[in-house]
Formats: C-alpha cells, sequence, structure tokens
C-alpha cells in the first residue's frame, strides 16, 4: 500500500494461490531459488537440465512455453497444465519457465506474489558482478532491496557498491536499440487485457503526443475537481513512466484500482475482454473531461481525446424493396467491429487456424469490409415501416463510412455463437491484414457513387477534410480458448515490430505479427504516422515529475 495515499491498494493474490501459501508456506520459494537463472538482457527464467531436454509430461511437447509445478515438480505445457490440476487436488499453482512467473492452472493466467517477486528479485542481486553468492533462504536479505521489482535506481536497502551496479544495468537498458517508450507492464492477475490495450493506446501518435505535451496536468486537475481518482490522471502518470527511458517493468496498479472504480462490473481477477476493456477506458476518459470542461455537448462534437482521436460516424441506408425509398441514418462510433469472412470454409475447418501460407479459404481485412459494407436483406421478421408506402416492407440495410477517425480501430470478433447447439466457440482462423491499408473503397461517397452512379453531388459526400490512407502500429492478438487465453500487443516503431508480453518485451519480424490471430487493429493517418516517425526521437518529455514515481512498484 501507498504511504502517501491510503486509498490505493495493492490487488491481493488469487484464492488459490493464498490457499497454496496457507498449507506450504514459502519453502518451495526457498527450494527453487538457487534454479533460476538470469540472462544478459535481465530476463531471470528457470534453468533448463544441462543434459535432458525439458518436455510436457502428457504429450511429451518440449517446444514453446512449459510449466513448472510447484507441488510435484512436472512439467506440463498450456494445453494439458489444466488437465493435471483437475487430476491432482491441490496442484493448482505453477512456474512459468520462460518468464519465472507464477502462474494459477485454474484462472488460466499469471498470477502475482510478492514474496516470490523477492526472490527472484535477490537472485536478480546475486548474479550481477561483485552480487553475493550467499544461498540464505531468508527474505530480509532482499526485503528492503526489492517491491514488486522496483525501479532498479531505487538504491533502497543496498549498498552503495551494488546500487551503481543496478543504476549502471538500467543505464545500458535506456541505450539499447529499443525506441523510447517500449517499457514492459507487470501483470497484476489476469491482466493481460489491460496491459495489451495499454500499450496500444500509449503508443497512438495523439493520445502518446497528448499526454506527453502535458495537456493533462495532474496536479491542476486535482485542484479543478477535487477528486482523488482520476483514469485521466493515471493514463498521465504510466504515460510518463512509459516514455522515462527506465526499461524495468512499470506496475499499473493505481490505474486499474481506478478503472474498477469507473467500472465496478468489470472489477474481478477474471480474465476480462480486451475489447469490453477498451470501451471502458475511452467511456472513462470522455467521462472525466466531460467534467473538466463541464461539456454537455454529444460524442460526435465532444472535444475530448478519446473522441478527437477514435470517433467517426457511420452512415446506414435502409432501403425500402417495394418502393426504393432509403432512410439514412448517422451513428457516431469509435471502432469498427467485423464479422470474419468464413464464407470460403467449411463449417469443420472454421474453427481450425489457418496458417498466412494457406491460401485458399484464408479470411481477408479487405474481405471482412467488404463483407461490413455490403448491402444485406432483413428478414422477414425485421420488416420496417416505409414513409414512402406507410406500412411494414421488405428492406435491406446498408452500411458505410460517413467519416473517418484519425485512429481508426478494428476490431475483429473471434465468437461463433449457435442457436442451436446454445454454445459459443472461439474462431481461430487466421486472417490477412495489410500494413498500408486504403479506406476509400468503404466510404459513403464511394458506397453511393457505386450504387446511383455520378449523379450524386460530389461535396454532400466526399471526405475532403480527411485522409483515407492509413498506416497500422498495434496489433493485439489472442491465443489461447475463449474461456481462457492470452493477450499480447505488437506494436510498429520506425518500421520494426516489437512484441509486448506482459513485463516482456522483443524484437519480432513481420512474418510474427502476420501469423498472429489478430483481435483488435489499430491503424492511424498516414500522414500522422509519418510525423510519428519523424518526431519519435525527439519526444518531448514533461519536465515535471511523475506524481507516482516513488511508487510505481507498489509494495
Amino acid at each position: 500500500m501507498c504511504a502517501r495515499n491510503s486509498i490505493y491498494t495493492t490487488p491481493k493474490p488469487c484464492k488459490h494461490l493464498a490457499d497454496y501459501k496457507l498449507r506450504h508456506g514459502f519453502n518451495t520459494y526457498y527450494s527453487i531459488r538457487n534454479c533460476l537463472k538470469t540472462t544478459p538482457n535481465g530476463r531471470t527464467r528457470v534453468a533448463k537440465h544441462t543434459t535432458k531436454i525439458p518436455r510436457c509430461s502428457f504429450c511429451d511437447r518440449y517446444q514453446g512455453r512449459l510449466y513448472f509445478c510447484l507441488m510435484c515438480s512436472s512439467l506440463w505445457c498450456p494445453t494439458h497444465i489444466l488437465l493435471h490440476t483437475q487430476s491432482e487436488k491441490g496442484h493448482e499453482v505453477a512456474i512459468d519457465m520462460n518468464r519465472s512467473e507464477l502462474y494459477c492452472c485454474l484462472c488460466c493466467d499469471q498470477v502475482y506474489d510478492p514474496d516470490f517477486d523477492k526472490v527472484v528479485v535477490c537472485n536478480q542481486v546475486k548474479d550481477l558482478p561483485g552480487g553475493s553468492k550467499s544461498k540464505t533462504n531468508g527474505f530480509e536479505a532482499c526485503g528492503e532491496r526489492s517491491s514488486k521489482r522496483k525501479r532498479l535506481d531505487s538504491g533502497i536497502g543496498l549498498d552503495l557498491k551494488k546500487s551503481k551496479l543496478l543504476v549502471s544495468m538500467r543505464d545500458r537498458r535506456a541505450k539499447s536499440c529499443y525506441p523510447l517508450g517500449l517499457r514492459g507492464l507487470n501483470n497484476l492477475g489476469s491482466t493481460c487485457f489491460m496491459n495489451s490495450v495499454l500499450q496500444a493506446l500509449l503508443h497512438a501518435p495523439p493520445l502518446r503526443n497528448y499526454f506527453l505535451n502535458d495537456r493533462h496536468n495532474s496536479i491542476q486537475c486535482r485542484k479543478r475537481s477535487g477528486e482523488k481518482l482520476c483514469l485521466l490522471c493515471d493514463i498521465d502518470a504510466i504515460s510518463s513512466a512509459m516514455f522515462s527511458g527506465d526499461r524495468t517493468p512499470y506496475t499499473p496498479a493505481h490505474f486499474l484500482y481506478s478503472w474498477w472504480q469507473h467500472s465496478s462490473n468489470l472489477a474481478s481477477y477474471e480474465e476480462q475482454d480486451a475489447h469490453e476493456f477498451f470501451i471502458s477506458v475511452l467511456d472513462g476518459i470522455h467521462e472525466m473531461e466531460s467534467k473538466i470542461r463541464n461539456s454537455g455537448k454529444d460524442d460526435g462534437d465532444c472535444q475530448c481525446i478519446a473522441h478527437r482521436a477514435f470517433s467517426g460516424l457511420l452512415r446506414s441506408d435502409v432501403t425500402c424493396i417495394s418502393c426504393g425509398f432509403t432512410s439514412t441514418t448517422y451513428d457516431p462510433c469509435v471502432d469498427i467491429s467485423l464479422n470474419m469472412d468464413t464464407s470460403n470454409l467449411s463449417s469443420s475447418n472454421a474453427n481450425k487456424p489457418i496458417k498466412p501460407d494457406e491460401k485458399t479459404g484464408a479470411s481477408t481485412l479487405s474481405g471482412c469490409l467488404n463483407l461490413f459494407t455490403r448491402a444485406e436483406r432483413l428478414g422477414s421478421d425485421q420488416k420496417l415501416h416505409c414513409q414512402n408506402c406507410q406500412e411494414l416492407r421488405d428492406s435491406s440495410k446498408q452500411l458505410s463510412i460517413r467519416r473517418l477517425p484519425l485512429v481508426l480501430c478494428l476490431h475483429i470478433k473471434r465468437v461463433e455463437h449457435s442457436l442451436v447447439r446454445k454454445i459459443s466457440r472461439k474462431i481461430n482462423q487466421y486472417m490477412q491484414f495489410p500494413f498500408s491499408l486504403d479506406m476509400t473503397p468503404y466510404l459513403s461517397s464511394s458506397i453511393v457513387r457505386s450504387k446511383f452512379g455520378n449523379r450524386i453531388f460530389t461535396f454532400e459526400y466526399d471526405n475532403s477534410n480527411s485522409s483515407a490512407a492509413y498506416e497500422i502500429f498495434a496489433v493485439i492478438a489472442h491465443s489461447g480458448m475463449l474461456e481462457s487465453g492470452h493477450y499480447v500487443t505488437y506494436l510498429r516503431l520506425k518500421n520494426q515490430w516489437y512484441k509486448c508480453d506482459d513485463a516482456w518485451i522483443s524484437e519480432v519480424d513481420e512474418g510474427i505479427v502476420r501469423a498472429s490471430q489478430c483481435y483488435m487493429l489499430f491503424y492511424v493517418q498516414k500522414l500522422l504516422y509519418n510525423e510519428a516517425i519523424e518526431d519519435s526521437s525527439f519526444v518531448h518529455i514533461s519536465p515535471r515529475r511523475d506524481p507516482f514515481d516513488s511508487t510505481a512498484g507498489c509494495s
């Protein structure tokens, strides 16, 4: 808990981890301490056997992620770890061997424990040049050194020599080839959905510039509103921390607490949907800025940063089949949800992953956008009242985009519902998507011209004040099952892709990105993308102090 502000609390561990610690204490933590190895890039993992290749106890799988059961020391792949937990009572907690993070097999996600974290950080200090090689198991030796993988320059409880070594490690990471702003976010227990969306939002050029140029001043905000919790202030704090040059993982505990207060119906340690969280955050930003500005305008005219960046306008044309009369309505939107085009796939293959190099029947983003803007005949149970016929008539509906946003968010619907079997399943099909996207064919001007020809006056439908050329800058991908899975974000910075997997940042090839099961695609207008590349080396950092700087680790 933060001593300066008692309203903030550190999230408690999941109940399965709490039960495990109650039964077994820290004995297992002590025993595995000597099995932890710190790599040159600062990542800690469970050391593998020098002669034997670690394999899953069920399927002999040795590639990818493996979990080490804390109770029986057996190894399991992500597919069969739940099977092991269900068959062996009390075997709910395991360790991710590649990341040295606790994993709850029943919650199906990483869980945080400050006591385990102290063991990991103590091992990192021990592996530093000149670090102590003592094999003592007590937490006292490292309890003062670390709190939730705190910033390495804190120096609390360290002697001067080791403190300098830690700061030196931090400086080497800050001077790495990674662009400024790349920083991992610690998983607080099933919060990969939050971390993935935050990475995309904080690297959207309009939002990044807004917060780094101090357009939202936390000190002035609290003076004006008098509120202790502010979602905007917490995003501002994360933005300052992300672009501070510090490469150690940041803990967004304050933000999580604020979001829970804003969306109390989603406040739990269960895995949430990343798209639902994205909409909730934008709604929270809009609500907070509306209070500050005392604005009562509709979303279409809203000047909050959320709507200035993401707000677009959809056009809906409902046409009477009998007389051809068309009724047109406009609806604001902050994203576009697209159904996957599975028309080329058989029902047996719809849920089977199709790799990008398998061209036959592959779904494409252009196909999804064509499906979104295609005229659809409404069913007989959806007859609408025609103003010209003055009675209920069969009709068709067609959507198009009247106004494009600065940042285009495309949500790919990967959940398929069966009304007959009354079940839902995830669509694991891969989708091809371009890095450069031209949205001209999906604009209202293009749709209307293709329907009626050039008889329509140009000025009525042209989007002359906005660009239809976009460049991709972020992809949120989901792996795993519908009930449980994991979110990661791929960021495109200076035309290089980086994978943000909670606390870990790694450079990846574009082939890895294309092969991912994309769930949310973030595009920005090409002009803004090019400006972001030019300005990325000269990002303005507000000189004011991060209001949560001393509690970034949150003990």
